[in-house]
């Protein structure tokens, strides 16, 4: 028998606030263990919570940006479970009224041919939580572990998407495209090693054509979106093969190992009468004016799917280099300033912030908006190249000492003397000396060994020390050698 997947995904983003959800402790990362909490979030028995402003516009924004629709009236609920790391024994969230529903996300999914196909994956809801606390176990072996509670009451949003995604790469492409969104409208920093983006995916397999919905696990432990991706292509497999030899799939929370690439089964899955959710008595109902969500709109950047039409509109980009581009919003901001600065060469300098910015960055464990080096000077860079002042061995010589200067490429040229040599009677001195010190070459060339003609070539580069021009060198010498 034929099956399909179908998956949905369950996403905690956690907030870039200030502060805590329902408190005024801060929300920092890397503390010492808790130092960062309160009374009420160390659940003191008589403490209030309080909703967090902060915590409801951004979510207001990463609503509006996912194409959700805003519910001017929403509900805090009570969610229990017992767990070391929530001191409350139950988590406040949202449930039957959340504060964003039915919006939807567009991806492309490139095919293993090289073809790629679009698809709406639609969300059924984001809505506003608290997180809980971290659990460190001791490392030398000891059965023990230690409560850390700086974590405990943080903001988080939950993105719940439909089940609309088939494999595990539709799952990389939706999940790589909501990350660029939170990043884009500044909600999110997205640091999965910091656990301010969490993943975990509902699975379960059907026969083709099929509209009831299979027996679905739930994997977590997946740290990166390439282990989302090899998770769910794994438990894809898995599902299928227990069908096939006559097993039963049973409802439960599974564990990623990226070690052997496989799920474990970790304990039953819990239904939503498990969790015995009613609403908060200690919240009131939360009512939104439009004035606020007016203006989370007016704050809304320009968005990924947004820029990426326009870049291709306006520079006639190839689609990698847009996706290279737009990773980033400053990056493709950078990109677009050096492009203002020269206007005449947008695909090389796409070219030159891909590979040589970009692996500049990447060495340094920078981003872009560390990068000393102006986005107008790299345009500078590619109109001294253009007007034959430098070659494009010596920009990259240029571009190192910006990177450590930040200075201009014209002032870095001037003080080291390192103009190009152009002029066409300098090079033919320098050329009819280099022929006389080879005449083997000379004669090697004529007699019809076009090989010589490089060596030539690289020789008059060296006798200028890198800074002939290239061009007008190869015109020079074939004139010289045909007289």
């Amino acid at each position: 028998m034929e099956y399909e997947a179908v998956i949905g995904l369950e996403v905690h983003v956690q907030l870039n606030t200030k502060t805590k959800a329902f408190c005024s402790c801060p929300n920092t990362f890397g503390a010492p263990a808790n130092t960062l909490t309160c009374p009420r979030c160390q659940a003191h028995p008589g403490t209030l919570p309080i909703v967090n402003k902060e915590m409801v516009h951004k979510t207001i924004k990463a609503g509006l940006a996912t194409n959700c629709t805003i519910q001017k009236k929403s509900r805090f609920a009570r969610k229990h479970y017992f767990y070391p790391d929530l001191p409350s024994y139950y988590q406040i969230t949202q449930m039957d009224e959340p504060i964003c529903t039915e919006g939807h996300l567009d991806i492309t999914v490139l095919n293993d041919d090289g073809s790629s196909y679009n698809k709406s994956i639609r969300i059924n809801r984001i809505h506003m939580e608290e997180d809980a606390g971290k659990l460190v176990h001791d490392d030398t072996g000891r059965p023990l572990s230690y409560v850390d509670l700086n974590r405990a009451g943080c903001c988080l949003i939950e993105c719940v998407s439909e089940p609309d995604i088939s494999t595990g790469e539709e799952a990389y492409q939706y999940l790589t495209e909501l990350k660029k969104i939170f990043k884009y409208i500044d909600v999110s920093d997205c640091n999965m090693e910091e656990g301010s983006l969490r993943c975990d995916a509902n699975v379960s397999i059907r026969p083709k054509g099929s509209t009831e919905l299979g027996t679905k696990t739930e994997v977590k432990n997946m740290n990166s979106f390439r282990n989302v991706r090899l998770a769910i292509d794994y438990e894809i497999k898995r599902q299928i093969k227990a069908l096939n030899n006559g097993e039963k799939i049973l409802q439960e929370t599974r564990l990623y190992d990226a070690k052997e690439n496989t799920t474990k089964g970790m304990r039953s899955k819990e239904g939503a009468a498990d969790y015995r959710y009613f609403p908060d008595p200690d919240i009131p109902l939360l009512v939104l004016k439009d004035e606020e969500i007016e203006q989370a709109k007016k704050e809304l950047p320009e968005l990924p799917q947004q820029k990426r039409e326009r870049l291709k509109k306006d520079y006639d980009l190839p689609d990698q280099d847009i996706v290279v581009l737009t990773e980033d919003a400053a990056l493709a901001d950078y990109y677009e300033a050096a492009v203002k600065a020269y206007p005449k060469q947008p695909k090389k300098i796409s070219n030159w912030i891909m590979v040589e910015v970009n692996a500049y960055l990447n060495k340094k464990l920078q981003t872009i908006k560390d990068f000393k080096p102006k986005a107008e000077h790299i345009g500078e860079i590619f109109k001294l190249i253009d007007e034959n002042v430098i070659s494009g061995k010596i920009a990259k010589e240029i571009f190192e000492d910006m990177c450590e200067t930040g200075e201009a490429p014209s002032a870095i040229v001037e003080k080291k003397g390192i103009k190009q040599v152009s002029d066409t009677g300098e090079l033919e001195t320098i050329i009819r000396k280099v022929l006389e010190e080879n005449p083997k070459s000379v004669a090697d060339f004529k007699a019809g060994k076009e090989k010589s003609f490089g060596f030539l070539v690289g020789q008059t580069m060296k006798a200028t020390k890198g800074q002939g021009n290239p061009k007008l060198v190869n015109e020079v010498l074939r004139k010289i050698l045909s007289e």
